[in-house]
């Protein structure tokens, strides 16, 4: 049984219109914890190195720890979004004022999400081998991704993000939140909304044929 409104979408349609949602995210609409279950335990199916399942999950609906949590966000981010970026040189050049524009918009409102999510992986990143760290993370982000489509599929929205983990920030993090800093790495912060109307359209990407090789580079 299906707990939150599910959308009927494809298969297909989910994998190719779940974008990342900022703009749109209804920040007055509350988001029901047991729809948030549903969709882990579906994301919770994906594949985890050695089948270790050494993730655990930190959902944030309490509202001093959202605004603590956006601080800290907002603290790395604000440089960063007002630094001038390089062109690409390509089609991509095109989308990418309307794509900082909405991150400046998550930036201001992250405190008002309804809920955030920050997942963890048992180990730290950082003192990963690098020859180790693709199965590291690959231990986390299939998951991660499965638990987008999930909210997708339900009317719900996210945006991957990354960049309360610039400097001290992870730290900070675990500190608000009681995670074992040592112990587990963050995977992200992720806020949780459902969408403002669910006609969301597949994004305009470089061609596959021109990211494509066969038996050599």
């Amino acid at each position: 049984m299906t707990v939150g409104n599910a959308l009927n979408l494809s298969v297909d349609d989910v994998l190719s219109t779940t974008r990342s949602v900022r703009k749109r995210l209804d920040l007055e609409r509350p988001v029901p914890r047991e729809v948030l279950t549903e969709c882990l335990e579906l994301a919770l199916q994906a594949p985890t190195g050695s089948n270790s399942q050494g993730w655990q999950w930190v959902f944030v609906d309490d509202a001093e720890r959202k605004q603590a949590l956006a601080d800290i966000y907002r603290t790395y981010a604000t440089p960063y979004l007002n630094t001038p970026k390089p062109a690409f040189g390509d089609e991509r050049d095109v989308s990418q004022p309307r794509v900082y524009d909405s991150a400046k918009y998550l930036n201001d409102h992250l405190h008002e999400v309804p809920v955030m999510l920050i997942p963890c992986l048992a180990g730290r990143a950082d003192t990963t081998p690098g020859v180790s760290s693709a199965g590291f993370w690959g231990s986390l982000l299939p998951a991660v991704w499965s638990f987008m489509l999930a909210l997708r599929s339900r009317g719900l929205g996210s945006a991957w993000t990354t960049l309360h983990l610039v400097g001290d920030g992870e730290k900070q993090a675990a500190d608000v939140l009681g995670i074992p800093f040592d112990q587990y790495s963050q995977g992200g912060l992720f806020p949780i909304a459902y969408t403002q109307g669910t006609d969301f359209r597949p994004a305009k990407r470089l061609p596959a044929e021109q990211l494509t090789h066969w038996n050599s580079w």
